[in-house]
C-alpha cells in the first residue's frame, strides 16, 4: 500500500513533472546536473518534484 495518484491528481502530477523537466532542460546548469535532476524527477515523481523545487537549478 503506497501513494498511487489516479485520476485528476495523476494528471496534475504528470503535468508538473513534465513542466519541471522542461525547466531543468532550459536551465543554465551543467549538463551532468541537468541529467541528474531529470533522473530524480522521473524516478521519484512526487518527492523528486518537491526536492527539485526547493534545491534545483534556478534560472
Amino acid at each position: 500500500m503506497g501513494f498511487e495518484p489516479t485520476g485528476i491528481l495523476g494528471i496534475i502530477l504528470l503535468v508538473l513533472d513534465i513542466w519541471a523537466i522542461v525547466k531543468i532542460a532550459q536551465s543554465g546548469a551543467e549538463p551532468l546536473w541537468k541529467a541528474i535532476w531529470i533522473v530524480v524527477v522521473i524516478a521519484l515523481p512526487v518527492l523528486g518534484l518537491i526536492i527539485w523545487f526547493l534545491f534545483g537549478p534556478k534560472g
